[in-house]
């Protein structure tokens, strides 16, 4: 990659989270700079994180940096989830601006310069709504129903149908850049951020290479993250819901005494009615535990020290500490 000489050319990151994608990560590369050298105006730096893959994307990727001093790798010494992985790389981004990219390339980087158009004429997000998704009927429901459902129990502006495909402005990666969040869950937290922001449909491509690294576990996980970063609705509903079993309890209660005092009626010894009553009483508690239990549990992590993924090692990136502040540095 060579800049000019007479005009400087706007500094892009490009990220890209990556897990055992040793048959997409050189295809990314290679459209991610075939879409750069059709901008003239721009220059590229392209962030992967590597979380601990088993296969040879890395030796890949060591082998694309060798050439490429533009490629900058974060490879971590396990694998700390998508979350955290794409939260370190926004935070090394030293670019103008910030575009997340899959490595898997469902999302288009030929996208790339509208999201940049976007962004000079005033817009400080683009996000990529999903027109269309590969992912067949019950999941595709079963996304588009989850993006409506947190958009409307969230206390935040969230848009529906979009995923992570996004560019965000260095006004956004400096606040970034103050986030310890131990289970973040970036979409939501750059969406209550503000600032102007717009979207730009299309149509997810499938997967060409490899196998999904997004399980249906990993899935629910980032539901249920979704959900609790960004809502106290399931608190809210322990509380009324004690609250409607407590009245109906006092109604009860009263409509006994009045039978048995005014009326005069001789009510049986109900022991499976007992039974019944006590034994929803602990499944109701147990419930409410858990909610409450999810929230402390985010407390937990959110108060330990050691948060940040631990990085094994690193390529291309002139100052390493910078990224590394808890844990074994890397090497250049």
């Amino acid at each position: 990659m060579t800049g000019s000489t007479c005009t400087p050319r706007t500094l892009v990151s490009v990220l890209v989270p990556a897990y055992n994608e040793e048959g997409n990560v050189v295809r990314c590369y290679e459209t991610i700079v075939k879409v750069f050298r059709q901008l003239p105006d721009y220059d590229y730096e392209i962030i992967v994180t590597d979380n601990h893959s088993t296969d040879r994307t890395f030796p890949l990727l060591e082998e694309l940096a060798a050439k490429d001093p533009a490629l900058k790798v974060i490879r971590f010494s396990r694998n700390y989830g998508y979350q955290r992985s794409l939260l370190t790389a926004y935070q090394a981004a030293s670019g103008a601006c910030a575009i997340q990219l899959d490595c898997d390339l469902q999302d288009p980087p030929e996208l790339i310069p509208k999201m940049l158009q976007l962004w000079r004429i005033g817009h400080q997000v683009v996000y990529g709504i999903r027109r269309t998704l590969q992912d067949g009927f019950v999941i595709a429901s079963l996304r588009r129903l989850y993006y409506r459902f947190v958009s409307f129990i969230s206390e935040d502006e969230l848009p529906v149908n979009v995923g992570e495909f996004r560019l965000v402005d260095r006004r956004i990666l400096v606040e970034l850049q103050k986030v310890t969040d131990a289970s973040p869950y970036l979409r939501g937290l750059i969406s209550a951020m503000g600032f102007s922001q717009v979207g730009l449909e299309y149509d997810r491509m499938g997967r060409t290479e490899g196998e999904s690294k997004f399980p249906l576990k990993s899935m629910l996980s980032l539901a249920v993250d979704g959900v609790l970063n960004h809502s106290l609705l399931p608190l809210r509903l322990a509380s009324i819901a004690g609250l409607v079993i407590g009245l109906l309890s006092l109604l009860l209660t009263f409509v006994y005494l009045v039978g048995r005092l005014i009326f005069g009626q001789s009510w049986p010894d109900g022991f499976a009615t007992t039974t019944i009553l006590l034994l929803m009483s602990i499944a109701i508690n147990a419930i409410f535990m858990g909610i409450l239990g999810e929230y402390v549990g985010r407390l937990f992590l959110q108060a330990k020290t050691e948060i940040k993924p631990i990085v094994e090692s690193q390529l291309n990136f002139p100052q390493v500490v910078s990224l590394v502040k808890n844990g074994k540095q890397g090497s250049e």
